[in-house]
């Protein structure tokens, strides 16, 4: 089986050595950023399975970060997971214009997080199997 690539992009270290631990633990493959300007260079090597982003950040935002992935990577159907703790529904409306766009809320839980990309990552293996028989 693949390992799966999840990229997490953060501005606060601590977060993502949380998430970075607990997704190694599962097996996945994690590549970091500390912006959306990071994020969008590592991308160039490698396209993620799952995208794990903050909103607010310096640099390039999460937003401009989920906005431009999307135009660069059209042919990539990958998961944007975007971590936040603004609950405004204003603050997540430009997310409904992004396909496969969803928020996460903060203060994130790992386990949580693990479970998320569990159902993700198992829904497409099942459509995968599908599409081979």
């Amino acid at each position: 089986m693949k390992q799966r690539n999840v990229m997490i992009v953060d501005d606060e270290p601590h977060v993502i050595r949380i998430l970075r631990l607990m997704l190694e633990r599962e097996g996945y493959l994690v590549t970091t950023a500390n912006d959306g300007h990071e994020a969008l260079r590592l991308m160039e090597a490698r396209v993620p399975d799952v995208m794990v982003t903050d909103i607010q950040m310096a640099g390039m935002d999460g937003r401009a970060l989920c906005h431009e992935a999307r135009a660069r990577y059209p042919q990539h159907r990958f998961p944007i997971l975007v971590m936040t703790s603004m609950t405004a529904l204003s603050e997540r409306a430009w997310a409904r214009e992004l396909a496969d766009t969803e928020f996460l809320e903060k203060p994130l839980s790992p386990r949580q997080l693990v479970a998320r990309l569990a159902r993700h990552f198992a829904t497409l293996s099942n459509s995968e199997a599908t599409n081979v028989a």
